[in-house]
């Protein structure tokens, strides 16, 4: 579990540098708090779907394409 933890944050993470937009940035928009969003990212914390489709909406993406080829 821990590997797709890991896997799910490093698409997160990258998708958000990709977009030119900081954590800050990122967890503000989503409503979430910045530390978490770094336990996501770091796959320190289980994401769950709802969080998913919020975090995929701001970068434009489809929880389903978040996930692709991950697991």
């Amino acid at each position: 579990m821990q590997d797709i933890n890991k896997a799910i944050g490093q698409r997160i993470r990258s998708q958000r540098l990709a977009k030119g937009l900081s954590q800050e940035e990122l967890a503000d928009s989503s409503g979430l708090n910045r530390s978490h969003l770094g336990l996501i990212e770091r796959g320190e914390s289980t994401v769950t779907v709802t969080t998913l489709q919020i975090v995929g909406s701001r970068l434009g993406m489809s929880v389903s394409a978040l996930l692709k080829g991950v697991a």
